[in-house]
């Protein structure tokens, strides 16, 4: 007998609602602080528009602020979203305590380049400026987020049975958040070990190397959990059953604990580090996400269209995130030297992981006691950062396979060829449609969120 499972989250007590909703304000500034440097990224990388702005210095500072706010400072926050969704009253200051440092962490590195001076090193992963302030931001946000995970791991809500279908999606939340402990400890083991005499870039590239390859199983878990809420509420029927799910999470999860051999087999400076620890990740980055993501794209290709507006958005999610991630999936395994063929990968890759945060946003809105979003016109934003994504990966994945180079702009950008102008100027149309479809968002959330607030002052009551 075909049974449709419900991949879905109860709704937890108000305490956890409100500090769900912390989070995701937190997500969500963090994104508003990142659109104003996504656009100067883009115009100081664009064919002919970037002659006109003769900033390389202030790219590469930018460029810095913009990876952290976008990748740390919004993903992790969605994951202090769901984390705290699923977890009981426990420990509440700890909760509570992690919010505020991370809340003081991202203002302090938002604000950095103005208020110090430092020189920005563009290391994988978690670039940086070399100041103390943005570093004391930087580290208020880890020990913020180090607490979310310690709380993650000890007061989340029983599995339940594996033949219940929230059994499925909180195995996901807990291999995702042991994938986070992992990462953490990841970075501290590199921190003792590399040697005194490893400066400036180099240092950071090892520094966060390891941690930072193993913290993108906790991006994809976490994307694979939204995939499974969003196709339930939207209707979308695949054969997965929870023991299924179980197992596929398993399997995302599994190959991290490799990581503590990696450490004690190879020194921290050899290539064989580096390169096991890519293979890791390129072995583990699919290894769940393809089942999962095949299942469910089946599902919605089956599902036809549907006339409802609500579902349609969150089936526009699942359509880009999934298809998104298979892109960048693919880019990654062409990649062969340096260029912006690597952006590509990253950005199809994150992209995916930024559309399904966003679908959740839509569905967890008002469930968090805020204003249902105006789904209609997020089903356009969904549309619009989606295709500009996608359209942007492209570009860089055409420019890279003619030799364009990576992590350079402005004047500092030479384009040796048409194929690389024309990938070029791909990659900034489609860039400008995604900032369109990230600003839509901002309006879509921030109108749900305002329209609440709003709505309590004026009659003394909260939701």
């Amino acid at each position: 007998m075909n049974v449709n499972y419900s991949f879905t989250l109860p709704i937890p007590s108000r305490a956890s609602r409100r500090l769900a909703a912390g989070w995701l304000q937190l997500g969500v500034a963090a994104l508003v602080a990142t659109g104003l440097f996504s656009i100067l990224l883009v115009m100081a990388r664009t064919p002919y528009i970037k002659d006109l702005l003769p900033w390389n210095n202030f790219f590469q500072t930018a460029m810095v602020v913009h990876v952290n706010l976008s990748v740390l400072m919004w993903f992790l926050p969605c994951a202090g979203v769901i984390w705290s969704y699923n977890c009981s009253e426990r420990h509440l200051y700890w909760g509570r305590l992690a919010l505020y440092l991370a809340v003081i962490g991202t203002i302090i590195v938002v604000i950095s380049p103005f208020v110090g001076s430092g020189t920005p090193l563009m290391n994988n992963y978690f670039p940086v400026i070399e100041s103390p302030i943005f570093f004391s931001g930087m580290g208020l946000f880890g020990i913020g987020f180090a607490l979310l995970v310690i709380r993650s791991l000890s007061t989340s809500l029983p599995l339940g049975t594996l033949e219940e279908g929230t059994t499925g999606l909180r195995v996901g939340l807990y291999a995702a958040a042991i994938a986070a402990a992992v990462a953490l400890l990841a970075i501290i083991w590199s921190y003792f070990a590399i040697p005194d005499t490893v400066k400036y870039i180099q240092y950071y590239e090892t520094l966060f190397w390891g941690g930072g390859h193993v913290l993108q199983f906790t991006h994809t878990l976490l994307m694979m959990v939204s995939w499974l809420w969003l196709a339930s509420v939207s209707g979308v029927h695949h054969s997965l059953t929870p023991r299924v799910t179980g197992t596929i999470f398993g399997l995302g999860i599994v190959l991290i604990f490799v990581t503590p051999l990696i450490y004690l087999k190879y020194d921290i400076m050899s290539i064989n580090s580096a390169v096991w620890f890519t293979r890791l990740m390129t072995a583990g980055g699919g290894v769940a996400a393809l089942p999962l993501g095949l299942a469910i794209f089946i599902g919605l290709l089956r599902s036809g269209k549907t006339p409802a507006t609500d579902r349609s958005a969150l089936r526009t999610t699942l359509y880009y995130s999934i298809f998104l991630f298979a892109v960048g999936g693919l880019f990654g395994y062409l990649i062969q030297q340096s260029s912006t063929l690597t952006t590509a990968h990253y950005h199809a890759s994150n992209g995916a992981i930024t559309i399904a945060f966003m679908g959740l946003c839509y569905l967890l809105l008002p469930l968090l006691g805020f204003q249902k979003p105006n789904l209609r016109l997020a089903n356009i934003q969904l549309h619009a950062f989606g295709s500009g994504q996608l359209l942007h990966a492209l570009g860089l994945a055409w420019a890279g396979g003619y030799g364009m180079k990576r992590k350079i702009a402005g004047s500092a950008q030479t384009l040796d060829n048409i194929q690389q102008t024309m990938g070029m100027m791909l990659m900034g149309i489609g860039g400008l449609i995604a900032v369109v479809g990230g600003i839509l968002f901002l309006i879509v959330v921030i109108r749900a969120m305002w329209i609440r607030s709003v709505h309590q002052e004026n009659t003394g009551t909260s939701h």
